[in-house]
């Protein structure tokens, strides 16, 4: 049977490592970055505002055309990882819309695979008026 011990300490500092690698990406707009963290798998999904990337090569393809820049995060409200066992994590970021009165919501699955380590294999951002959040 697996293991799925919950964040173990040095799992949980190799997820945030990658996870806080994307966020500096994204604001450099680090193509190279941003496509190393996800699989390179057509069963890849990642669901953003103005993004339905069905497949690493639409996912790409969006980075490509996504402007540089500090992107709408504003401030971290909450973040939230959890790894189970050696090989399996999720990472959830609430945050401040830039400018807005909105709430932002951020979701990343990451799955170790023995060849390529730690990828993301499904993500989501979305946004909401926060009202139903606490």
């Amino acid at each position: 049977m697996a293991d799925l011990t919950p964040n173990i300490p040095e799992v949980v500092a190799e997820i945030r490592e990658k996870f806080e690698a994307y966020e500096q990406a994204l604001i450099d707009k680090d193509v190279d970055v941003l496509d190393a963290t996800f699989w390179r798998s057509p069963h890849t999904i990642r669901l953003a505002m103005n993004e339905h990337g069905y497949g690493f090569d639409e996912i790409h393809a969006h980075r490509v055309a996504r402007p540089a820049g500090p992107g709408i995060k504003e401030k971290r409200l909450r973040l939230d990882i959890l790894t189970l066992g050696r090989d399996f994590a999720t990472v959830n970021l609430v945050f401040k819309v830039r400018g807005k009165e909105l709430v932002g919501r951020q979701s990343q699955t990451f799955v170790r695979f023995p060849e390529d380590g730690w990828k993301v294999v499904s993500a989501h951002v979305s946004t909401t008026d926060g009202s139903a959040l606490w």
